[in-house]
């Protein structure tokens, strides 16, 4: 009975266990991603995503070309809008009315350039006959030199040479018609952006915090205290570069007009003014008004005093190049010094002037607002308020608790 008993319990047990499968012999799948290895897959992942951003970066770069006679002068409104928004406010804190203090912002911003152009330009236009008259005596001087120096130059040579510069310039009169056409194409080019940027810093004077609120009002809501947080974070930082680039500019014109005053080279003051409006205009007006500078002095004072104007202007340019932009403007902007020299460079080989003019404030707001945004404290902050129920500038914005913290 218990043999039997047992027995029964074997078979129950070997009925309950499954029947296995024949074994076959299974192909390995063969997965050319799973071959790859894994620092590769992870290498292919950012790099297309780093083409993507590559693409929509030189999307952005190709509408902004396209578009140059528009962001340009928006570009340089903004500029003056933080230089003149500090005034402005600082004029209604005492008191005065908005539209006065508008008004007043944008008239001394026009009186004192145009005072500034009218003063150094009048006074080398009141002695230009001195300045021909000169000219002519230090071409007959150098002819003078030509003649009896170590060159031994004949005057059939000289001659010779006058002659063949006459003959290339009526030979490529079409080329300086074409010029002229251009040079007056790109003078309304000008005149035009003038008037944009001049009404672009109206508006923002007038309704800044209003258009700012819109722009931001533009995105998703939860992004909406980050975008605006850093935007005002940016801003004081433009301030703060618009007021270094002015002290910057003060010291090149105190530097070279100095410089020419104590060498006796006639038209100082005028010099100083023209090298401190031309500080704004990188490369180019350093150069013009560098090279105006050392002719007068060549002009009325002769090779040895024009050497030493030609020292002067590079001394003063390379401690402005090398070491009160990258130090001065670097501290103020919060822009490493090599990080301000790399910015400029890179500006002035993607879009020249215009380049080099915006590449530093480009650089140091985006440095700005990439740190706030990164920082995390906008997450504390409630979503501002929707654009359209935000009043004007003149009137008080009422804010949340916690906002703009």
């Amino acid at each position: 009975m218990t043999e039997g008993n047992g027995a029964s319990r074997v078979r129950r047990q070997r009925a309950r266990r499954p029947v296995r499968a024949p074994e076959t012999a299974v192909e390995p799948v063969r997965d050319a991603a799973a071959s790859v290895p894994y620092p590769m897959r992870v290498a292919a992942a950012w790099s297309w995503r780093l083409l993507l951003v590559g693409g929509v970066l030189a999307v952005v770069v190709f509408l902004i070309i396209q578009l140059r006679y528009v962001i340009v002068p928006v570009l340089v409104a903004v500029l003056l809008a933080a230089l003149l928004v500090p005034f402005s406010q600082f004029l209604q804190r005492h008191r005065w009315p908005k539209w006065l203090a508008v008004t007043v912002a944008m008239l001394a911003t026009i009186v004192g350039v145009a005072g500034l152009l009218t003063l150094g330009i009048s006074q080398i236009v009141r002695g230009s006959g001195d300045l021909a008259a000169q000219t002519v005596v230090a071409w007959e001087d150098f002819r003078a030199w030509l003649l009896d120096g170590p060159l031994h130059v004949t005057p059939e040579q000289i001659d010779d040479v006058v002659q063949q510069v006459y003959t290339s310039i009526q030979q490529d009169s079409g080329v300086l018609v074409t010029g002229a056409l251009s040079v007056s194409s790109s003078i309304g080019h000008f005149l035009a952006g003038l008037l944009l940027a001049l009404f672009a810093t109206l508006f923002i004077l007038i309704d800044g915090r209003h258009i700012w609120n819109w722009i931001v009002g533009i995105f998703p809501r939860r992004a909406r205290a980050a975008i605006d947080g850093a935007g005002r974070s940016g801003w004081a930082t433009l301030e703060n570069f618009v007021k270094v680039q002015i002290l910057v500019a003060s010291i090149d014109a105190v530097g070279i007009g100095l410089g020419a005053l104590l060498l006796g080279v006639p038209l100082a003051i005028p010099i100083a003014i023209l090298v401190f409006l031309g500080s704004f205009v990188p490369i180019v007006g350093a150069v013009v008004t560098g090279a105006l500078a050392v002719f007068v002095a060549l002009v009325y004072n002769g090779w040895g005093i024009a050497l030493a104007m030609l020292g002067v202007v590079l001394l003063v340019q390379q401690v402005e190049g090398h070491i009160l932009q990258p130090l001065i403007m670097g501290t103020a902007v919060k822009v490493h010094p090599l990080g301000v020299v790399i910015a400029v460079t890179t500006g002035s080989l993607l879009a020249g002037i215009p380049g080099a003019l915006f590449a530093v404030p480009i650089a140091a707001v985006g440095n700005v607002m990439i740190l706030y945004i990164s920082g995390g404290t906008w997450k504390q902050a409630a979503p501002p308020l929707p654009a359209e129920t935000h009043s004007p500038l003149w009137r008080t914005v009422p804010q949340r608790p916690g906002y703009g913290r």
